[in-house]
Parts: structure tokens; sequence; C-alpha cells
């Protein structure tokens, strides 16, 4: 009976042997820890740890939390304010953090030895920029220092075998010239090197961010003053690297560098993407959210023509492409019962009254045409059009429509100049027309 008591007691220890735990400093720009559970489509919550006064925190890990990629989020927005962190199911993790040093991990020897490597493969790599930035072409000097990135990548891997962050040490295998190169030649390399370590598979990197930072670096920071034609070739390399028995990964990070286009606003990158890869993997992974969002984007880029559609208005009958005798034309999509609408509509009215080469055309996302027909009477200038359905209508997908009111200045052959996000940016636009 005793025994049976004394298991009791320990069952509870042993459960929550393990935890996440850490210092924030400055303690007051802190409040609490967010503990997430990363996988290849995203993060799953588990836990949050609220800091004390000094700024620590610690949350218990029992069994549910298995072995795997974890990411602490600490301020907001989430997806700029985390990092990731390996959990072997075996050991607590550690670690302090603050905005200047940021993460140090004092416990978990996962953790403790991917920092080290990253660290000494940072000094190696000072040490092959040094070389090079001195135009030596010291052949022994050279072996030397390649060398000692051959041992320092060797003994990280050795250190690393059984453990998870040995995906992580081998995925980030160097370049070692076999013989002395001058610095072109090992550009080259190096470039033709960056990511042919890497197992695109392996779902350890597919969770954490190193896919992500991978592939971003190679596209944006491998060539020195890109051109448009060299982010293509970057691209296309990088959809060459993965292979298509890797869709879901291939998708996720061809979205991400789609993203970043549109981020920069450089439309024919964007595009690029989804006509040559992003649009084919969406259809061919069923997502169908992805593949409206990434057309409805480029039937609306910057210097596109607008997708056309039929107009109907009074007793006539025609189409967006078909209107003439205006140098632009106004698109704005709303709705009767949309108050920020009916507030802008009455400004957009009084702002195009002074300008005779512009034209509004209304296109009205309506359940219903009861109210809309008594709405546009308030607008006998506009060129208005109806679209039953709302949010279901066809040309919301069309033209990516997430909020009404939605404008798009277009030019007299209806080529897309301008997309105002609100009626201060369409002031702005329309100012000098």
């Amino acid at each position: 009976m005793k025994k049976l008591i004394l298991s009791l007691f320990l069952v509870p220890c042993f459960a929550f042997s393990q935890s996440v735990k850490g210092n924030f400093s400055p303690a007051e720009d802190f409040s609490y820890a967010f503990l997430y559970k990363a996988t290849p489509e995203g993060a799953n919550y588990v836990n949050r740890g609220k800091l004390d006064s000094l700024g620590n925190f610690e949350i218990p890990l029992d069994s549910t939390v298995t072995p795997g990629i974890y990411k602490i989020v600490y301020a907001v927005p989430p997806e700029e304010n985390n990092f990731d962190f390996i959990y072997d199911g075996k050991e607590t993790v550690a670690f302090n953090f603050s905005y200047d040093k940021g993460v140090e991990f004092t416990e978990s020897e996962e953790n403790k030895l991917w920092n080290s490597y990253l660290h000494s493969m940072d000094m190696v790599n000072k040490t092959i920029s040094n070389y090079y930035s001195k135009a030596n072409t010291d052949e022994d000097g050279f072996a030397s220092i390649f060398k000692v990135v051959k041992d320092t990548q060797l003994a990280y891997e050795e250190s690393s075998k059984d453990k998870l962050v040995s995906a992580f040490i081998t995925a980030n295998r160097p370049y070692i010239p076999p013989q002395y190169e001058d610095v072109s030649a090992y550009s080259n390399h190096l470039k033709q090197h960056f990511l042919s370590q890497i197992d695109f598979s392996n779902y350890l990197l597919q969770s954490s961010s190193f896919l992500v930072d991978r592939v971003t670096g190679y596209v944006f920071n491998m060539i020195e003053n890109p051109t448009n034609k060299s982010y293509k070739d970057l691209v296309d390399q990088v959809a060459d690297a993965i292979s298509n028995d890797d869709r879901i990964i291939k998708t996720s990070l061809m979205e991400i560098l789609w993203q970043r286009f549109v981020t920069l606003e450089n439309h024919e990158l964007a595009n690029y993407i989804t006509e040559n890869h992003l649009l084919d993997l969406a259809n061919a992974t069923g997502n169908k959210v992805l593949a409206e969002t990434i057309t409805s984007y480029k039937n609306t880029s910057l210097g596109t023509k607008a997708p056309n559609f039929e107009i109907i208005y009074g007793e006539n009958t025609s189409s967006l492409h078909d209107l003439k005798g205006s140098e632009y034309y106004l698109l704005i999509f709303w709705s009767s019962g949309c108050g920020h609408c009916l507030k802008e509509l009455p400004k957009v009215k009084a702002l195009v009254a002074e300008k005779p080469n512009i034209k509004v055309v209304a296109f009205g996302l309506e359940d219903e045409p009861t109210k809309w027909t008594e709405e546009i009477k308030n607008y006998p200038d506009f060129i208005h059009n109806i679209g039953l359905g709302k949010w279901g209508n066809p040309i919301v997908k069309t033209y990516g429509v997430a909020a009404t009111p939605m404008y798009f200045l277009l030019s007299a052959s209806k080529i897309i100049m301008a997309k105002p996000y609100g009626y201060e940016d369409l002031e702005v636009v329309l100012k000098d027309l």
C-alpha cells in the first residue's frame, strides 16, 4: 500500500518533469510568452506563461507535448515577434531574450548546439570574406581556411548525431571548394550549392522558419542589384530545387515569395510566380482560396486591362470595355447597405463634379435591388450596374473585392492606373487629373 501511495505522488512529478522557461528584458516591455507547436501548415496554441515583475515565466510540459519545433510569441504582431526552438521531449528549454541580443538558450543541448553551430559558421564565413576582400591568392591560406570550415562542419554533424538538430546542421552544410577558386568561381559555386543540401521533405525543416529564411535569402540576397530578369531566374531555381512530391511545402514557399513581391509592389514578379508556378500548385493541391486570391491580384494589377463585365443601365446594355468618350473611368464597388459607402459616395460625386474628364462606373453589390434602385437616384451622372448575389457575385472574385467601397482608376482604354485604398487616397490620385 505504501508503494502505491508513493507511486501516486510521483506520477505528477514525472508527467511535468520538463518545461519551457525564460527571462525577457526589460521586463516592463513584455507581459506574456505564448507557446505554439509549429507544423508545416502553421502553428497550434499550447499554453501561455505570464511574466513576473523580473520578466521570468515558466510553462510546464506534460506528455502531450511531443518532440518537434515550437514557437514562442512575445508581442504583436505575432508573425514578426516570435522565435523557433527545438523540443526533444526530454530536456527543459530555458533562454534569455531581449530585442538587442535576441534569444540565448541557457538550457537544452539541442538549441545550445544549434546556436553554437551558427556562431561558429558565422566566424568562418567572416574569415572567408576577409580572405577574398584582400584579393588574396595564397593557395595554402585558402586550403587552410576551408579545412577549418570542413572540420567545423564535420565536428558539429558528429555532435548532433541522434539529435533533432542534426536535420538543420546537415541542411546548412556549406560549400567547400576542392581546390583554389577565385572570388567569382567561389561565388558561383556557393550559389549553386545554396539549396542543394536541403531535404525539403523533412518535417522538422518544414515546421521551422529555416526553409522560409533559406528560400527568401536565396531570392533576395544572393545577387547584388537584382533586375526583374534575375529575380525570375532565382524564383525558377527555387521551384526546380523542390520536388513536386513536396507540393504542399512548395506551394507554401512559392506563396511566401509571391506575397513578398506583392508587398514590394512588384506586380511583374508576383504575376510571374502566379503564371509559371503558383497557380498550377494551388490547383494541384486543391487550394481554391489561394487560386482565387492570386488570380484576382493578377486580374487587377496596375498596368493590366480591367476585367470586362456587362453593364445594363436604363434600356442600354453595354460592357466596361465598350464604354467610350471619357479620358478616365473611376470604377467603384459599393453597396446600398454599406455605411462607409453611403458616406463616401456623396464626396466622390462632389470631387468628380469639377472633373468632366472622369466618368464614374458604380457597381452595386446587392442582395436585392429595392434599396439600390432608390439610392442610385442620388447619382444621375454615374453609370450604374447591379451585381446581385452580393459577395457571391462572380465579379467579386474576379476583382478580389474584400470590402466596400473599393476604387479602381482606369484609363480610356480601361488599363488599371491606380487602386486607391480609401477616399483620402482617392483625393490624392485624382488631384492632378
